[in-house]
């Protein structure tokens, strides 16, 4: 499985959304994504790529885009 895939699982796995969401997904595009679904979804991203995001970056992790641009900074290449 690519980076690419595994990325995108975790978002449709932990907020149950389908592929065709994800190029604009942001955060509070639906209910699943909140406070604890963001939490959610940084711990299977982390356990995914075996990396640890700094607070900043947990923080800054607004959307889909953004996050792929995020794990650019832990080598992560989708």
């Amino acid at each position: 499985m690519s980076n690419l895939e595994k990325y995108n699982n975790v978002f449709i796995e932990v907020f149950e959304i389908t592929a065709d969401m994800l190029p604009d997904y942001k955060y509070q595009d639906t209910p699943s994504w909140d406070s604890v679904g963001h939490m959610t979804m940084i711990a299977s991203l982390e356990e995914a790529f075996d990396i640890m995001m700094d607070t900043e970056d947990i923080i800054d992790f607004s959307s889909y885009a953004k996050g792929k641009e995020i794990l650019t900074k832990y080598d992560v290449e989708l």
